[in-house]
């Protein structure tokens, strides 16, 4: 048998004010997110450009960095 509550959360003028607070610390957080990727990209972008890395050198090096970047979200959870 499963014990099953269901709440039902009430908003209302008052509550504006926090969900704006939690709108803006979402964007502020995908912002960093995205410049996070972007270093991250020009690094690679560097990396590629002066070691002079062929097709398949650039796609092993792609595959390291999504690896990487899989196992920073798994830690983040």
């Amino acid at each position: 048998m499963r014990n099953i509550e269901t709440r039902t959360t009430k908003t209302g003028p008052d509550d504006a004010g926090i969900n704006l607070l939690l709108a803006e610390a979402r964007k502020e957080e995908r912002r960093g997110r995205a410049d996070v990727m972007a270093g991250r990209l020009e690094v690679l972008a560097a990396r590629i450009v002066s070691r002079q890395l062929n097709h398949k050198e650039v796609a092993e090096l792609l595959r390291d960095e999504a690896v990487k970047i899989q196992n920073e979200a798994l830690e983040a959870h």
